[in-house]
């Protein structure tokens, strides 16, 4: 055997593969310019390495009464080892969510240990208490990594930096720019890509307290990728009548009213991958006509990420359209995969929803998928709601129709929750076509739909 593993190592180096232990933490000196979290103690190594003491950031959570909680982030190309220490008071039980990540620990008191293969976005919960949990981000290797200012190149190094024409809170992006933000640079600004193209935001800074965090109004070929937004005053991410949108590895918190992750208007070819919102509003909103923009919306997807959305919706798709418009705007082809949902808590039956296609305003809503979705838990809402409506909040016209809804693999955990909805409005604002396909509630496959609410203006819905 041990022959075997000398000839393995012999042709890795002879054929230039060599695999070496990658670990990046940040920010140098742990000097970051933003309030620390004392709850916890997290320290990181390569396996049989030194330890390596992490920066436990303040973040605020949950709009109802916002409360502290922490966050800390490296970087990884190979296995790691964990240390999380709690502080205060004993220990008595730990998750460590999503549970799907299956990640085994050892625990020693008031201390857990850990090894991760990958990298992941975890909540660590001591004791069921999912308000002062530590959110853990192991972000891959930075591929692109840049030290100065340069042409197209607008440089963040670490350290706090501002507007330089203040009292202003923005910073416009022009075309052809890519943003660095690197690890340990904080930017209390909102970044703003308006009529511009070919714009790149990357590196694994963090946007604090912006009014918005990154707004893409009427512009193309964006990226957004690594980096962190703490605790906007509205929206992390605001696209308005914008195309080819490609959002990577973003974690952002929200504790205020409207303060939603991703809100996406009249916008198409969107790819959202490998996200962690945590939000006190909706999670990811797609939405036709608001404000400037109109036109539909199309050819989005969301995947691989993480939701949790403290008030409202996980996801929420059809609300918002252009009641003036003859014949209506359509949003359509939305796909929603490898989603794990922590969280759904909304007391207004009105907008309830893990997953919610809401369409009112003259929208209609076709061809969207949801697929192997696990929600972990709701603490007041529904599983499922799809409704055509006339809300006068926000509509001033009802919904057209929602057609061409499949939801397939979704797995639910949890108990308590208000009975799943299926809602059209009138002959001509019907729900129809919608499958329900190998749907798993607390182990037991759904074979029916005694459970939900559903009205005469439903047509056509199968559940296998």
């Amino acid at each position: 055997m041990e022959r075997k593993l000398l000839f393995i190592l012999f042709v890795l180096i002879n054929c230039g593969v060599v695999v070496q232990a990658q670990l990046k933490t940040y920010p140098e000196g742990l000097h970051t310019g933003l309030p620390h979290n004392d709850d916890y103690t997290v320290r990181v190594r390569i396996p049989g390495g030194e330890w390596q003491d992490l920066f436990e950031y303040k973040v605020q959570v949950d709009l109802d009464k916002p409360q502290d909680a922490s966050m800390v982030q490296f970087d990884m190309g190979s296995p790691v080892e964990v240390m999380v220490k709690k502080n205060n008071g004993t220990v008595r039980e730990v998750a460590i969510r999503p549970l799907n990540n299956k990640v085994v620990y050892r625990q020693v008191q008031n201390t857990v240990f850990f090894t991760l293969d990958k990298p992941q976005n975890l909540s660590i919960e001591f004791d069921g208490d999912r308000l002062h949990n530590l959110h853990l981000f192991a972000n891959p290797m930075e591929e692109e990594v840049y030290s100065k200012e340069a042409k197209g190149i607008m440089f963040f190094g670490p350290g706090v930096h501002r507007p330089k024409d203040l009292p202003n809170n923005q910073i416009r992006i022009p075309s052809n720019t890519t943003v660095y933000l690197a690890p340990g640079a904080v930017l209390k600004a909102k970044l703003l890509v308006d009529n511009a193209e070919n714009v790149r935001i990357i590196g694994r800074g963090i946007l604090d307290h912006p009014v918005r965090g990154i707004e893409i109004t009427d512009s193309k070929n964006v990226l957004i990728d690594g980096i962190t937004v703490v605790n906007p005053e509205h929206y992390t991410v605001f696209g308005g009548g914008s195309s080819e949108i490609v959002i990577r590895n973003l974690k952002t918190f929200s504790c205020r009213g409207w303060s939603d992750g991703i809100d996406l208007m009249c916008c198409r070819k969107v790819f959202v991958d490998n996200v962690f919102l945590r939000t006190s509003d909706d999670c990811v909103a797609l939405y036709n006509h608001r404000w400037n923009w109109w036109g539909g919306s199309s050819d989005i997807t969301v995947q691989n990420s993480v939701l949790w959305a403290d008030v409202a919706h996980p996801v929420n798709v059809g609300g918002h359209g252009n009641p003036d418009s003859s014949t209506g705007e359509v949003i359509e082809n939305l796909t929603f995969r490898n989603i794990d949902i922590l969280e759904h808590d909304e007391d207004d039956p009105m907008y309830q929803g893990c997953m919610a296609v809401d369409c009112g305003d003259k929208n209609r809503v076709r061809n969207v998928l949801f697929e192997d979705v696990r929600v972990e838990s709701i603490q007041e809402g529904r599983l499922f709601y799809v409704k055509v409506r006339f809300n006068p909040k926000y509509d001033r016209q009802p919904g057209s129709g929602i057609e061409g809804v499949t939801f397939r693999n979704i797995t639910y955990t949890g108990v308590g929750e208000n009975r799943s909805l299926i809602q059209g409005l009138s002959p001509d604002g019907m729900v129809k076509d919608i499958i329900f396909e190998n749907i798993s509630i607390n182990g037991e496959k759904m074979r029916d739909l005694k459970e939900f609410v559903i009205n005469e203006f439903v047509a056509n819905v199968k559940v296998q």
